[in-house]
Order: C-alpha cells, then sequence, then structure tokens
C-alpha cells in the first residue's frame, strides 16, 4: 500500500490536530442533535401521540 501511494505526484501531510478537530465537530453536531430531539421529545404532549395510536 505505501508503495502504490509513493507513486502518487501529489502528497499531502495530514496533521493530527485536523483527524482531532473532525472527530470534535463530528461529536458537537450529534450531541446537539440529540439534544434538540429529546427537548423536543420532553415538550410534546403525550395525549396527542396517543390519540395518534
Amino acid at each position: 500500500m505505501n508503495h502504490w501511494l509513493q507513486e502518487f505526484a501529489y502528497r499531502i501531510s495530514v496533521s493530527w490536530w485536523i483527524l482531532v478537530s473532525a472527530g470534535v465537530i463530528a461529536l458537537v453536531i450529534a450531541i446537539l442533535t440529540l439534544c434538540t430531539r429529546a427537548i423536543a421529545a420532553a415538550k410534546a404532549n403525550p395525549v396527542e401521540s396517543l390519540k395518534v395510536e
């Protein structure tokens, strides 16, 4: 695999902080989504959802 990658004309180096920041951003988006959905579920009227069923 390394030999195949060395034959490319353009190479970039990926720093560790780029990978960490991408992980943190993904984690923040996931937490915000979860919080938003949890708050919406907490505010929902249970009688309305029981009427549908």
